[in-house]
């Protein structure tokens, strides 16, 4: 599976998952000591938080998502519904679940201070449920906070949005 930001396709484009998560796992333990030491005002580190973040969740990396995710996370789902840390890691973990890799369009990537930031995104979620198929357009915004040398998401917000009639990738 692989994820691709339109915004900069040859970033991921062609990168499986496999390879995206041997990328992350060689990145973690550095990320956590670099964003302690990064300039402020500095998005890479943030930005590579939020692409490894998203791998993570497409990959269905229960063990990455509990590091990644605040104890206190506060997830609005598609229909309102507030949630926690636990719920949103079992949503992405799911037995049976498969999700086909994404295109993340119109992202945009902000800090929000020296440590604080959010990246926000469209996509089309599809993949199998159950064996059984699904297609759902979204846009979420995850906002992370940095702590203990460490990047975390601590509140993620999801809009279910009417998938587009042709079909194809989100703008």
């Amino acid at each position: 599976m692989e994820i691709k930001r339109d915004t900069h396709p040859a970033d991921t484009k062609g990168m499986s998952m496999n390879r995206m998560a041997a990328i992350f796992l060689a990145l973690a333990a550095p990320l956590g000591v670099a964003a302690a030491d990064a300039p402020p005002g500095n998005p890479t580190e943030l930005t590579a938080f939020a692409d490894a973040f998203d791998a993570a969740q497409i990959a269905r990396d229960g063990a990455a998502l509990e590091h990644m995710v605040a104890d206190d996370l506060v997830f609005i789902d598609g229909d309102g519904v507030r949630h926690g840390k636990r719920e949103f890691i079992a949503g992405w973990t799911g037995a049976g679940d498969e999700y086909d890799p994404v295109t993340l369009g119109d992202r945009v990537i902000v800090r929000l201070g020296d440590d604080a930031g959010l990246a926000s995104a469209e996509t089309i979620l599809s993949g199998r449920s159950a064996g059984k198929p699904f297609r759902t357009r979204i846009r979420f915004t995850d906002i992370f906070r940095r702590a203990n040398g460490g990047w975390q998401a601590i509140h993620i917000q999801v809009t279910r949005m009417p998938l587009p009639e042709s079909g194809g990738a989100p703008r």
